[in-house]
């Protein structure tokens, strides 16, 4: 691409309620905090956009000392992009010809909020219509359940996809809490669905179409989102 610099969105959920459970939800840390530095040390221009603005909601179990990386050690670390994140932009005030790609974190939040988000639906659509890349990990290839093409059909039908597998929900012990598998709803969908080891690397990538399958996916799906751009 002729350009100063390359530009990304990264689109978080809003929401942070994990069903009837009581218990909170949102982003997992890891797949946004991996991501960002990924794009940001390759010299992308990252905004970041979640349907309601401000500040996007953390999955407690995801600042746990278990679930520490590089990445999420360098976020913790790191004021100003908390402060970024703290600002995000609301959805509806972004428009998919400002940037070069869109990158969806997952974590549980998305299943409930940016599945079924209207303007995330258009904007995903907007970004195909162009030819732009399309990335999403782990739990956030839900975001593609009513995602259409430009014919009209579900967008991930006949592409190659993964996410969040239906072993890896059931280790979480989450299978009867969350309002869809991500495995069934892409294969239902279409899609033709593979995936790794549980809580292995995965990624797959299908023209400007890229999915992760979990949280450990998430570097390697910002590395392939950044190498499919710097070809275009």
């Amino acid at each position: 691409m002729k350009k100063d610099k390359l530009k990304v969105l990264v689109v978080l959920t809003s929401h942070d309620q994990l069903g009837d459970t009581g218990e909170k939800t949102g982003f997992w840390i890891e797949e946004f905090a991996a991501p960002y530095y990924v794009l940001q040390d390759a010299g992308v221009d990252v905004t970041i956009a979640s349907p309601k603005g401000g500040q996007p909601p953390i999955d407690p179990k995801s600042a746990l000392p278990d679930f520490q990386t590089e990445a999420t050690k360098r976020f913790d670390a790191d004021k100003e992009l908390q402060t970024k994140l703290a600002n995000s932009i609301p959805l509806d005030h972004v428009n998919e010809q400002d940037y070069d790609a869109v990158f969806y974190p997952g974590g549980h939040g998305p299943l409930w909020d940016l599945t079924n988000d209207k303007t995330s639906i258009a904007l995903i659509e907007s970004f195909w219509t162009h030819n732009k890349p399309v990335a999403a990990v782990c739990h956030a290839p839900a975001v593609f359940r009513y995602v259409k093409d430009s014919n009209g059909q579900p967008l991930v039908k006949g592409k190659k996809v993964t996410g969040f597998s239906n072993s890896e929900e059931e280790a979480v012990q989450l299978t009867d809490v969350v309002p869809f598998l991500v495995e069934d709803e892409l294969v239902k969908l279409g899609g033709q669905y593979s995936k790794g080891e549980d809580w292995h690397s995965y990624v797959v990538k299908d023209g400007h179409l890229i999915t992760g399958q979990n949280p450990g996916s998430s570097e390697e799906t910002a590395k392939a989102l950044f190498t499919l751009l710097s070809k275009i």
